[in-house]
């Protein structure tokens, strides 16, 4: 179970961090955040889609790393096999938390369970004079970029929503022995509702870089067969063949995406 603490030098000083990172806390994930300014990367890799708890009208971004709970299909004897890996996953075992010394301000945090933290690790949090070490303030620098990020993000989608540009997609997948599964709670950009925009709404989009997000994940889709193949690699429960259409609301979902 993660704990995360505010990183302070009375409690920390002597902390330290593996010089050898490892990316266990994701080998079960088969979704991990991705915010618009990975798009672009990330859909040279990874199915790139929306995904909201069903009790919350939010949605998030991510990638799918595999095709039903629990698989990371880019994750293989403990070594990571993506072309790219996103920033949050990267980011443990240190996140952004508020700060309990000052009201709404964030800093940054530590999760002291994570088994690459300890004072026996390598890499100092801070130095012999007690001051930030430039592992801390390069975590720190970071943690800001991908704060920056998650937030565009957000403004990114909301976009979308008020400009009716999302519509949830259903995945349907064959198995080689005969099964088939229904996947759905995903969501994408509707491409035929893109190419009805206005025209003054085209020309705002343009100028402000919206359409490079969007048609990376549209694009981003194709890589659902490399899933496909990275799944059958496995021989596990193999894949005859999937297809990809836009949700048909009259029928019922058989499963629905975690997020």
């Amino acid at each position: 179970m993660a704990k995360f603490e505010p990183i302070r030098k009375e409690q920390h000083e002597h902390l330290k961090l593996a010089s050898k990172r490892e990316l266990t806390h994701i080998a079960n994930q088969h979704i991990v955040s991705v915010t618009a300014t990975e798009f672009a990367q990330a859909s040279a890799s990874f199915p790139v889609v929306l995904v909201k708890n069903p009790d919350s009208p939010r949605y998030r971004s991510v990638a799918m790393l595999g095709l039903e709970s629990g698989e990371n299909l880019f994750y293989k004897d403990k070594k990571w096999t993506g072309l790219s890996l996103p920033q949050s996953a990267g980011m443990a075992p240190f996140a952004l938390g508020i700060d309990p010394e000052k009201e709404n301000t964030l800093t940054a945090c530590v999760d002291i369970e994570s088994e690459l933290v300890g004072v026996d690790k390598e890499v100092p949090f801070f130095d012999a004079e007690g001051k930030e070490s430039e592992l801390l303030v390069n975590v720190q620098k970071s943690l800001g970029r991908l704060y920056e990020s998650e937030k565009m993000t957000e403004n990114f989608i909301k976009e979308l929503e008020e400009n009716d540009l999302l519509h949830e997609l259903e995945l349907d997948i064959n198995l080689a022995n005969g099964e088939k599964k229904k996947l759905t709670g995903l969501f994408t950009v509707n491409e035929d509702k893109v190419k009805l925009l206005a025209d003054d709404k085209v020309l705002d989009f343009h100028k402000r870089g919206l359409f490079v997000p969007i048609y990376a994940m549209l694009g981003s889709l194709g890589q659902l067969n490399r899933l496909v193949q990275l799944r059958n690699d496995t021989g596990n429960n193999q894949i005859a063949g999937v297809q990809i259409a836009p949700l048909n609301k009259q029928e019922a979902p058989a499963e629905v995406a975690e997020s």
